[in-house]
């Protein structure tokens, strides 16, 4: 019963974001002709459609789309474990989490944009300075959802482990990290989004190879309708990965019983 209610509801919500897309596409198209812009300003939808299928089938946009993958997902896995486990750490940890929470919060409040620069000095061009630049952007959503989810850790049940001699290591394991996963898969639900953003920024700033270096290179000739392509081959992409991560989250839920 459920599994068919569920079935419904992903219908539904298909049926009507089809009709949304289609709407849209039609406005879209509207304006383009009504107001007779040039597709230097705003191509129609077909020269995108065009785009996208020469820069997909033809197989430009390949090894781009790869080149973008690596550099995103690649950063939030680095950043993303190395904000779970310093978020255990300074969770578990009052003077660790009197030392290192605010520092923390200060070096994430200078923008990534303007470090971006520095980070390709130090790392070059290419795929380091991408993971370092989305580890930074990745790092602190996940660090922050961690600490807040350990400390939040129903207090009646550390209480009876304490009661029955459990090590710290058995209340982590039993406790605080499956009351921590509802935190954490929202934390890297935005790492995944900052991901992609801090990549495309690394790859503006100075790449050989990504989406944003398309977006870059097109950008100078007035290609527009390329362009669009290429933002809508990273909505996609963000897109897929998010549904990912929802689909892993539903699986964590059942896993953890949350």
């Amino acid at each position: 019963m459920a599994s068919h209610s569920g079935t419904a509801e992903a219908a539904r919500t298909a049926a009507a974001s089809t009709v949304t897309l289609v709407l849209m596409l039609a406005g879209w198209e509207a304006i383009v002709r009504g107001l007779g812009l040039s597709e230097q300003v705003l191509p129609g939808p077909l020269l995108v459609a065009q785009a996208l299928w020469q820069g997909w089938v033809g197989g430009a946009f390949w090894p781009h789309a790869s080149a973008t993958l690596q550099g995103a997902l690649g950063g939030c896995v680095i950043g993303g474990a190395a904000g779970v486990a310093l978020g255990i750490a300074v969770a578990l940890n009052e003077r660790l989490r009197l030392a290192l929470y605010p520092v923390v919060i200060a070096i994430q409040s200078m923008p990534t944009v303007a470090v971006a620069p520095l980070i390709v000095v130090y790392f070059g061009v290419g795929l380091p300075s991408k993971l370092v630049t989305v580890s930074l952007l990745c790092f602190f959503p996940l660090f922050v959802n961690t600490v807040a989810g350990v400390l939040a850790a129903d207090p009646r049940l550390l209480d009876l482990y304490r009661a029955a001699s459990a090590s710290r290591w058995r209340m982590l394991v039993d406790v605080q990290l499956p009351g921590c996963m509802p935190s954490l898969l929202a934390g890297l639900q935005v790492a995944v989004v900052l991901s992609f953003i801090g990549c495309v920024v690394s790859e503006f700033v100075a790449s050989r190879a990504g989406l944003g270096h398309l977006i870059k290179i097109y950008a100078n000739d007035l290609n527009v309708a390329v362009m669009f392509a290429c933002i809508l081959s990273l909505a996609f992409l963000g897109g897929a990965t998010g549904y990912g991560l929802s689909r892993l989250r539903d699986a964590m839920r059942v896993r953890w019983r949350l």
